[in-house]
Protein backbone atom coordinates (compact mmCIF):
# COMPACT_ATOMS: atom_id res chain seq x y z
CA UNK A 1 0.00 0.00 0.00
CA UNK A 2 1.32 3.43 -0.86
CA UNK A 3 1.92 5.96 1.89
CA UNK A 4 -0.15 9.14 1.58
CA UNK A 5 2.14 12.09 2.20
CA UNK A 6 0.58 15.40 3.20
CA UNK A 7 1.68 18.92 4.12
CA UNK A 8 1.41 21.09 7.22
CA UNK A 9 1.99 24.79 6.58
CA UNK A 10 3.59 23.93 3.25
CA UNK A 11 6.01 21.43 4.85
CA UNK A 12 5.60 18.03 3.21
CA UNK A 13 5.53 15.04 5.58
CA UNK A 14 6.14 11.51 4.41
CA UNK A 15 8.80 9.12 3.12
CA UNK A 16 11.76 10.74 1.35
CA UNK A 17 11.02 14.03 3.17
CA UNK A 18 13.00 15.51 6.07
CA UNK A 19 11.77 14.16 9.40
CA UNK A 20 9.15 16.45 10.94
CA UNK A 21 10.24 17.25 14.51
CA UNK A 22 7.67 18.42 17.05
CA UNK A 23 8.41 19.86 20.51
CA UNK A 24 5.57 19.09 22.93
CA UNK A 25 5.27 21.81 25.62
CA UNK A 26 2.40 20.28 27.58
CA UNK A 27 2.58 21.56 31.20
CA UNK A 28 6.15 22.81 31.08
CA UNK A 29 5.11 26.48 31.10
CA UNK A 30 4.28 26.00 34.82
CA UNK A 31 1.39 28.44 34.45
CA UNK A 32 3.64 31.33 33.47
CA UNK A 33 2.83 33.00 30.16
CA UNK A 34 6.31 34.51 30.07
CA UNK A 35 7.80 31.03 30.45
CA UNK A 36 5.55 29.74 27.68
CA UNK A 37 6.92 32.43 25.34
CA UNK A 38 10.46 31.62 26.47
CA UNK A 39 9.78 27.97 25.62
CA UNK A 40 8.77 28.94 22.08
CA UNK A 41 12.02 30.84 21.54
CA UNK A 42 14.03 27.96 22.99
CA UNK A 43 12.26 25.50 20.66
CA UNK A 44 13.10 27.68 17.68
CA UNK A 45 16.78 27.61 18.63
CA UNK A 46 16.83 23.78 18.58
CA UNK A 47 15.89 23.57 14.90
CA UNK A 48 12.53 21.85 15.51
CA UNK A 49 9.83 22.23 12.87
CA UNK A 50 6.81 22.63 15.11
CA UNK A 51 5.65 23.26 18.64
CA UNK A 52 2.57 21.63 20.13
CA UNK A 53 0.44 22.33 23.17
CA UNK A 54 -2.68 20.70 24.63
CA UNK A 55 -6.13 22.27 24.72
CA UNK A 56 -8.37 21.27 27.61
CA UNK A 57 -9.49 22.40 31.04
CA UNK A 58 -9.89 20.26 34.15
CA UNK A 59 -13.67 20.50 33.64
CA UNK A 60 -13.53 19.25 30.05
CA UNK A 61 -11.37 16.30 31.10
CA UNK A 62 -12.93 14.96 34.30
CA UNK A 63 -14.85 15.65 37.54
CA UNK A 64 -13.49 17.23 40.69
CA UNK A 65 -14.02 14.09 42.69
CA UNK A 66 -11.86 12.15 45.13
CA UNK A 67 -13.62 8.82 45.01
CA UNK A 68 -11.46 5.85 44.09
CA UNK A 69 -12.01 5.89 40.29
CA UNK A 70 -10.73 9.47 40.09
CA UNK A 71 -7.56 8.92 42.15
CA UNK A 72 -4.29 8.19 40.33
CA UNK A 73 -2.92 4.91 41.57
CA UNK A 74 0.54 3.46 41.80
CA UNK A 75 2.88 3.12 38.85
CA UNK A 76 3.01 6.70 37.60
CA UNK A 77 4.82 9.88 38.60
CA UNK A 78 1.42 11.42 39.47
CA UNK A 79 0.52 8.89 42.16
CA UNK A 80 -1.75 10.23 44.92
CA UNK A 81 -3.38 13.07 42.99
CA UNK A 82 -6.85 13.01 41.60
CA UNK A 83 -7.35 13.60 37.90
CA UNK A 84 -8.87 17.04 38.38
CA UNK A 85 -5.83 18.22 40.35
CA UNK A 86 -3.45 16.84 37.73
CA UNK A 87 -5.21 18.55 34.85
CA UNK A 88 -5.52 21.77 36.81
CA UNK A 89 -1.76 21.75 37.23
CA UNK A 90 -1.04 20.77 33.65
CA UNK A 91 -3.49 22.64 31.41
CA UNK A 92 -2.55 25.60 29.22
CA UNK A 93 -4.92 28.54 29.79
CA UNK A 94 -7.04 29.00 26.69
CA UNK A 95 -6.69 32.77 26.71
CA UNK A 96 -2.94 32.33 26.10
CA UNK A 97 -3.26 30.09 23.10
CA UNK A 98 -4.11 32.56 20.29
CA UNK A 99 -1.26 34.82 21.36
CA UNK A 100 1.15 31.89 21.64
CA UNK A 101 0.26 30.94 18.08
CA UNK A 102 1.07 34.48 16.94
CA UNK A 103 4.41 34.30 18.76
CA UNK A 104 5.19 30.96 17.11
CA UNK A 105 4.13 32.24 13.69
CA UNK A 106 6.48 35.21 14.09
CA UNK A 107 9.31 32.80 14.88
CA UNK A 108 8.57 30.65 11.84
CA UNK A 109 7.43 27.73 14.01
CA UNK A 110 4.32 25.78 13.11
CA UNK A 111 1.96 25.81 16.09
CA UNK A 112 -0.88 23.36 16.72
CA UNK A 113 -2.48 21.49 19.58
CA UNK A 114 -4.15 18.38 20.91
CA UNK A 115 -7.88 18.94 21.48
CA UNK A 116 -9.49 16.73 24.09
CA UNK A 117 -13.16 17.47 23.48
CA UNK A 118 -15.47 19.06 20.93
CA UNK A 119 -15.23 22.54 22.48
CA UNK A 120 -11.45 22.41 22.14
CA UNK A 121 -11.74 21.49 18.46
CA UNK A 122 -14.00 24.48 17.85
CA UNK A 123 -11.67 26.77 19.78
CA UNK A 124 -8.63 25.65 17.80
CA UNK A 125 -10.47 25.95 14.51
CA UNK A 126 -11.26 29.56 15.39
CA UNK A 127 -7.51 30.01 15.87
CA UNK A 128 -6.99 28.51 12.41
CA UNK A 129 -4.41 25.97 13.50
CA UNK A 130 -2.91 24.11 10.50
CA UNK A 131 -3.22 20.60 11.98
CA UNK A 132 -4.55 18.64 14.94
CA UNK A 133 -3.03 15.98 17.19
CA UNK A 134 -4.94 13.06 18.70
CA UNK A 135 -3.44 11.85 21.98
CA UNK A 136 -2.96 8.16 22.70
CA UNK A 137 -5.59 8.21 25.43
CA UNK A 138 -8.16 9.59 22.97
CA UNK A 139 -7.47 6.93 20.33
CA UNK A 140 -10.70 5.18 21.34
CA UNK A 141 -12.80 8.40 21.41
CA UNK A 142 -14.21 7.93 17.92
CA UNK A 143 -16.71 10.82 18.13
CA UNK A 144 -13.87 13.21 18.94
CA UNK A 145 -11.74 11.77 16.13
CA UNK A 146 -14.65 12.14 13.71
CA UNK A 147 -15.08 15.82 14.64
CA UNK A 148 -11.36 16.50 14.26
CA UNK A 149 -11.24 14.70 10.92
CA UNK A 150 -14.24 16.64 9.66
CA UNK A 151 -12.19 19.85 9.85
CA UNK A 152 -10.24 18.56 6.84
CA UNK A 153 -6.99 19.43 8.58
CA UNK A 154 -4.01 17.05 8.78
CA UNK A 155 -4.12 14.74 11.80
CA UNK A 156 -1.20 13.25 13.70
CA UNK A 157 -2.46 10.44 15.93
CA UNK A 158 -0.56 8.67 18.69
CA UNK A 159 -1.28 4.98 19.19
CA UNK A 160 -0.05 4.29 22.74
CA UNK A 161 -1.98 1.44 24.41
CA UNK A 162 -3.85 0.88 21.16
CA UNK A 163 -4.58 -2.60 19.87
CA UNK A 164 -4.38 -3.15 16.13
CA UNK A 165 -8.19 -3.24 16.05
CA UNK A 166 -8.48 0.06 17.95
CA UNK A 167 -6.00 1.74 15.64
CA UNK A 168 -7.88 0.38 12.63
CA UNK A 169 -11.17 1.75 14.00
CA UNK A 170 -9.61 5.17 14.52
CA UNK A 171 -8.11 5.23 11.02
CA UNK A 172 -11.41 4.16 9.47
CA UNK A 173 -13.17 6.92 11.40
CA UNK A 174 -10.81 9.54 9.99
CA UNK A 175 -11.19 8.24 6.45
CA UNK A 176 -14.98 8.01 6.73
CA UNK A 177 -15.02 11.83 6.66
CA UNK A 178 -12.99 11.91 3.43
CA UNK A 179 -9.91 13.12 5.28
CA UNK A 180 -6.80 11.32 3.98
CA UNK A 181 -4.25 13.52 5.75
CA UNK A 182 -3.22 11.21 8.58
CA UNK A 183 -0.02 10.10 10.27
CA UNK A 184 0.31 7.51 13.06
CA UNK A 185 2.87 7.69 15.83
CA UNK A 186 4.17 4.67 17.73
CA UNK A 187 3.95 5.59 21.37
CA UNK A 188 4.57 3.89 24.69
CA UNK A 189 2.24 5.52 27.21
CA UNK A 190 4.59 5.38 30.18
CA UNK A 191 6.20 8.47 31.69
CA UNK A 192 9.12 8.07 31.29
CA UNK A 193 9.19 5.03 28.99
CA UNK A 194 11.85 2.34 29.18
CA UNK A 195 13.78 1.63 25.97
CA UNK A 196 12.96 -2.07 26.18
CA UNK A 197 9.25 -1.21 26.03
CA UNK A 198 9.46 0.88 22.85
CA UNK A 199 9.09 -1.83 20.16
CA UNK A 200 10.19 0.56 17.43
CA UNK A 201 9.88 -2.11 14.74
CA UNK A 202 6.16 -1.35 14.92
CA UNK A 203 6.81 1.92 13.04
CA UNK A 204 7.28 0.43 9.55
CA UNK A 205 4.41 -1.97 10.25
CA UNK A 206 2.07 0.97 10.98
CA UNK A 207 3.13 2.63 7.74
CA UNK A 208 2.60 -0.53 5.69
CA UNK A 209 -0.61 -1.65 7.39
CA UNK A 210 -2.41 1.67 7.09
CA UNK A 211 -0.68 3.38 4.18
CA UNK A 212 0.23 6.47 6.20
CA UNK A 213 3.40 8.26 7.26
CA UNK A 214 4.43 6.82 10.62
CA UNK A 215 6.62 8.17 13.35
CA UNK A 216 7.39 8.18 17.06
CA UNK A 217 6.00 10.00 20.07
CA UNK A 218 8.87 9.38 22.46
CA UNK A 219 8.87 9.42 26.25
CA UNK A 220 12.32 7.91 26.82
CA UNK A 221 15.08 10.03 28.30
CA UNK A 222 17.66 9.80 25.53
CA UNK A 223 18.08 10.64 21.86
CA UNK A 224 18.76 7.01 20.93
CA UNK A 225 15.13 6.01 20.36
CA UNK A 226 14.35 8.87 17.93
CA UNK A 227 17.52 8.16 15.94
CA UNK A 228 16.67 4.44 15.79
CA UNK A 229 13.12 5.32 14.75
CA UNK A 230 14.41 7.39 11.85
CA UNK A 231 16.48 4.45 10.61
CA UNK A 232 13.23 2.42 10.60
CA UNK A 233 11.44 4.98 8.47
CA UNK A 234 9.91 7.38 11.01
CA UNK A 235 8.67 10.53 9.25
CA UNK A 236 7.75 12.38 12.48
CA UNK A 237 9.42 12.64 15.88
CA UNK A 238 7.57 14.19 18.82
CA UNK A 239 9.21 14.72 22.20
CA UNK A 240 8.43 16.72 25.33
CA UNK A 241 10.39 19.93 25.84
CA UNK A 242 11.21 21.86 29.01
CA UNK A 243 13.52 24.70 29.94
CA UNK A 244 14.73 22.72 32.95
CA UNK A 245 13.82 19.41 34.59
CA UNK A 246 14.87 21.00 37.87
CA UNK A 247 11.60 22.97 37.85
CA UNK A 248 8.99 20.58 39.26
CA UNK A 249 5.96 19.86 37.12
CA UNK A 250 3.81 16.97 35.91
CA UNK A 251 5.78 16.55 32.68
CA UNK A 252 9.25 17.74 33.70
CA UNK A 253 10.71 14.32 34.56
CA UNK A 254 10.33 12.97 31.02
CA UNK A 255 11.05 16.14 29.02
CA UNK A 256 14.28 17.12 27.26
CA UNK A 257 16.06 20.35 28.07
CA UNK A 258 16.97 22.71 25.19
CA UNK A 259 20.54 21.47 24.72
CA UNK A 260 19.34 17.85 24.75
CA UNK A 261 16.53 18.54 22.30
CA UNK A 262 18.96 20.33 19.99
CA UNK A 263 21.29 17.34 20.21
CA UNK A 264 18.37 15.12 19.19
CA UNK A 265 17.47 17.34 16.23
CA UNK A 266 21.08 17.36 15.04
CA UNK A 267 21.37 13.58 15.47
CA UNK A 268 18.19 13.07 13.43
CA UNK A 269 19.48 15.33 10.65
CA UNK A 270 22.82 13.50 10.54
CA UNK A 271 20.97 10.17 10.48
CA UNK A 272 18.84 11.32 7.53
CA UNK A 273 21.98 12.20 5.59
CA UNK A 274 23.64 8.92 6.49
CA UNK A 275 20.64 6.82 5.40
CA UNK A 276 20.75 8.28 1.91
CA UNK A 277 19.50 5.80 -0.70
CA UNK A 278 20.36 2.35 -2.01
CA UNK A 279 23.55 3.00 -3.93
CA UNK A 280 26.61 1.11 -5.09
CA UNK A 281 28.04 4.12 -6.86
CA UNK A 282 31.42 5.52 -5.92
CA UNK A 283 31.14 8.89 -4.19
CA UNK A 284 33.27 11.84 -5.25
CA UNK A 285 35.42 11.48 -2.15
CA UNK A 286 35.78 7.75 -2.71
CA UNK A 287 37.06 8.41 -6.22
CA UNK A 288 40.02 10.20 -4.68
CA UNK A 289 40.75 7.11 -2.59
CA UNK A 290 40.87 4.63 -5.46
CA UNK A 291 44.62 5.15 -5.79
CA UNK A 292 45.05 3.51 -2.38
CA UNK A 293 43.74 0.19 -3.61
CA UNK A 294 46.20 -2.59 -4.39
CA UNK A 295 47.43 -3.19 -7.91
CA UNK A 296 50.22 -5.12 -9.69
CA UNK A 297 53.75 -3.70 -9.58
CA UNK A 298 57.21 -4.86 -10.57
CA UNK A 299 58.99 -5.27 -7.25
CA UNK A 300 62.36 -6.04 -8.83
CA UNK A 301 64.15 -4.77 -11.95
CA UNK A 302 63.35 -6.92 -14.99
CA UNK A 303 65.08 -7.22 -18.34
CA UNK A 304 63.15 -7.52 -21.58
CA UNK A 305 62.12 -11.15 -22.04
CA UNK A 306 62.43 -12.00 -18.36
CA UNK A 307 59.58 -14.13 -17.01
CA UNK A 308 57.14 -12.66 -14.50
CA UNK A 309 57.18 -14.62 -11.22
CA UNK A 310 55.90 -14.21 -7.68
CA UNK A 311 59.37 -12.92 -6.85
CA UNK A 312 59.28 -9.93 -9.19
CA UNK A 313 55.54 -9.12 -9.34
CA UNK A 314 53.31 -8.41 -6.36
CA UNK A 315 49.95 -6.90 -5.51
CA UNK A 316 50.74 -3.82 -3.45
CA UNK A 317 49.46 -0.30 -2.87
CA UNK A 318 48.95 2.15 -4.61
CA UNK A 319 46.42 1.43 -7.33
CA UNK A 320 48.15 2.63 -10.50
CA UNK A 321 48.82 -0.83 -11.95
CA UNK A 322 46.64 -3.59 -13.32
CA UNK A 323 44.01 -4.95 -10.91
CA UNK A 324 45.19 -7.86 -8.69
CA UNK A 325 42.71 -10.23 -10.38
CA UNK A 326 45.09 -10.42 -13.38
CA UNK A 327 48.04 -11.86 -11.41
CA UNK A 328 47.45 -15.41 -12.65
CA UNK A 329 47.28 -14.17 -16.24
CA UNK A 330 50.58 -12.33 -15.97
CA UNK A 331 52.66 -14.93 -14.10
CA UNK A 332 54.64 -16.96 -16.63
CA UNK A 333 54.49 -14.30 -19.32
CA UNK A 334 57.52 -12.19 -20.26
CA UNK A 335 58.45 -8.54 -19.92
CA UNK A 336 58.03 -6.71 -23.23
CA UNK A 337 60.79 -4.27 -22.26
CA UNK A 338 63.12 -3.45 -19.40
CA UNK A 339 61.05 -2.65 -16.30
CA UNK A 340 62.34 -0.75 -13.29
CA UNK A 341 61.43 -1.80 -9.75
CA UNK A 342 58.35 0.14 -8.60
CA UNK A 343 56.78 0.36 -12.06
CA UNK A 344 53.01 -0.23 -12.15
CA UNK A 345 52.28 -3.01 -14.60
CA UNK A 346 50.26 -2.25 -17.75
CA UNK A 347 49.35 -4.50 -20.67
CA UNK A 348 51.93 -2.85 -22.96
CA UNK A 349 54.69 -4.07 -20.61
CA UNK A 350 53.63 -7.69 -20.95
CA UNK A 351 54.52 -9.96 -23.86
Amino acid sequence: MSTNAFSINGRKIGPDQPVYIIAELSANHHHSYEMAVELLHAVKDTGADAVKIQTYTPETMTLDCRTTPFLIGKGTIWEGKNLYELYGEAYTPWEWQPQLKKEADALGLTFFSTPFDATAVDFLENMDVPAHKIASFELVDLPLIRKVAATGKPIIMSTGMGTLEEIDNAVRTVRSTGNQQLALLKCTSAYPAAPEDMNLRTIPHLAAAFGVPAGLSDHTMSVAAPVAAVTLGACIIEKHFTLSRATPGPDSPFSLEPHEFKEMVEAVRVTEKALGRVSYEMTTKEQASVVFRRSLFAVKDLKAGEVFTTENVRSIRPGYGLPPKFIDVILGKKAATDITRGTPLAWNLIH
